[in-house]
């Protein structure tokens, strides 16, 4: 079953914390220093926060597979809906691994796809852990400078 996604850039990482823990009436089961994540059930969604550097509010909207085959049929979907901006295998992205797809709808909101296989100790993989590392393409005709095949983006 999928899950939702939602990732959120935040300017006080702290007190948004302490926001959402409030609202979802749980901790969240991922802190770093510039990171935040909750596995929340009821909704069944991944809410992810970060503190980066970069414009606040919602950065970008997904769906998580639990398997490879869930993963690939949504990616088979993006494809005939000619909206896959970037496929990546084996990246490292918000101190996950993942395979993933970035798309963006016809307005413009990015969205990500993806199956993770486990944790990480870094943000990312990139050689250069800039804000234009991660995160995915900026726009379908112009990807990040950094991104690619195991670049590692969140």
């Amino acid at each position: 079953m999928k899950r939702f996604h939602v990732h959120v850039n935040v300017d006080q990482l702290d007190r948004s914390i302490t926001f959402y823990t409030t609202l979802f009436g749980t901790a969240p089961t991922v802190v770093k220093p510039d990171y935040a994540k909750w596995m929340l059930d009821d909704p069944r969604v991944n809410f992810a926060i970060s503190q980066r550097g970069r414009q606040t509010g919602v950065d970008h909207l997904g769906m998580q597979a639990e398997d490879d085959a869930e993963l690939a049929a949504i990616g088979t979907r993006l494809q005939a809906a000619d909206a896959v901006a970037l496929a990546e295998k084996g990246t490292t992205c918000c101190y996950a691994r993942s395979d993933k797809f970035w798309a963006e709808d016809p307005q413009g909101v990015r969205w990500e796809t993806f199956r993770t296989h486990g944790e990480a100790t870094t943000y990312t993989s990139a050689s250069s852990e800039s804000v234009a590392a991660c995160c995915g393409p900026t726009t379908r005709s112009e990807p990040a400078a950094s991104c690619g095949p195991n670049t590692g983006c969140c």
